[in-house]
């Protein structure tokens, strides 16, 4: 038997001014953009921002339907929309952040799975890892890139085995 173990590696931050300019400038993207998000039936708006590397900032929110799995969470909203306008341009970092009950939550939330398998393959498709940054009131988290999220992930050359 042999015995892995998995480590991920997690900045904390108290405050969005213990960061750089432009990783706030990220940061206040995503919360912009929770006010673009239509969540009528959950009322938990997500906003996300994803900076390229050649300086675009690409935002998203979430945006939910009646028929729940038609829904589409900010992550992946502002990913695809990355990935169709720039598929070329690889992806520095995402912000993620949650407001909810007429204020940003404390602590953040992190992507669920849907999302950081996209993120992933994101990342493992431009060979460039991406930094993620958590938005909480009282709490910013970051983390290096989306495998310190997924440990355990699937990728496309397990498609060819």
């Amino acid at each position: 038997m042999k015995k892995t173990q998995l480590i991920t590696t997690v900045l904390e931050y108290d405050s969005i001014e213990e960061l750089d300019s432009i990783n706030q400038k990220l940061i206040n993207k995503a919360k912009e953009a929770t006010q673009s998000s239509y969540s009528p039936y959950s009322k938990f708006s997500v906003g996300a921002a994803i900076l390229l590397e050649n300086g675009e900032i690409i935002q998203g929110s979430n945006q939910e339907n009646s028929a729940y799995p038609s829904g589409l969470c900010a992550e992946r909203v502002a990913m695809f929309y990355a990935n169709s306008k720039y598929p070329d341009v690889p992806v520095k970092s995402i912000a993620i952040a949650c407001f909810t009950n007429g204020q940003f939550l404390e602590r953040p939330i992190p992507p669920c799975g849907s999302c950081r398998q996209v993120l992933l393959e994101t990342e493992e498709r431009h060979k460039t890892p991406m930094q993620v940054f958590l938005y909480g009131q009282k709490q910013i988290l970051e983390i290096e890139n989306i495998k310190q999220l997924l440990p355990l992930y699937f990728e496309k050359d397990m498609l060819d085995e």
